[in-house]
């Protein structure tokens, strides 16, 4: 279980077989899991727009908070949250309606749903997450958690070196929601991408 207050420092990467095989040579596998994903925000996109990502993960509610200048084309850098208190007091919701009562009323709502199955293993400290998705999508992504941003670089630094050595393809990739809205939503998907919330 992730620690509160953890900050999330991962890498994306789309991979050949070999590369795959590559990447796993050691890894332990810890989970396989299937998860569905639904997303929330305003008809506006007044949150992701401010890289602020609500989503519940098979029913539980999860925020991840884009760390400003530390989301660069080397990796992302997230806060995550999973208390459901902080969750509302971050997103201004009203304290006394359940959750969901509490995002209708304030006009947050699902934008997007996406099932996908997910390999989770462990390698030399790193977590390293291989997902397929239900729209023809495959992904990997290679994590540390840092308890301080004072650690970002050095962990995008170690994320880097691995791939490196690997001889992983270390080119920008969109993640999964966001591959989803170039499919699926093309209007969010450009209003992401001139509020710079994302890159590419």
């Amino acid at each position: 279980m992730i620690l509160l207050n953890m900050i999330e420092v991962e890498k994306k990467f789309t991979l050949t077989r070999d590369q795959e095989e590559r990447l796993l040579e050691g890894a332990k596998l810890f989970k396989e899991v299937t998860n569905i994903d639904v997303f929330f925000d305003t008809q506006n996109y007044h949150y992701t727009l401010q890289d602020m990502w609500l989503r519940t993960r098979n029913g539980a509610f999860e925020l991840k908070i884009g760390q400003g200048k530390n989301r660069t084309r080397n990796g992302t850098v997230y806060e995550e949250i999973e208390e459901e208190a902080r969750i509302r007091k971050k997103l201004q919701l009203l304290p006394n309606l359940s959750m969901n009562d509490a995002l209708i009323q304030a006009g947050i709502l699902p934008f997007a749903t996406i099932h996908k199955t997910r390999r989770s293993y462990k390698r030399e400290g790193f977590r390293i997450d291989i997902d397929v998705c239900d729209f023809g999508y495959e992904l990997a992504e290679i994590e540390l958690l840092v308890e301080h941003a004072s650690d970002v670089q050095e962990a995008l630094d170690r994320i880097q070196a691995l791939a490196n050595h690997l001889g992983l393809d270390a080119s920008p990739q969109r993640g999964k929601l966001i591959e989803y809205l170039y499919r699926f939503s093309p209007n969010h998907y450009k209003a992401l991408l001139e509020a710079g919330a994302i890159d590419l």
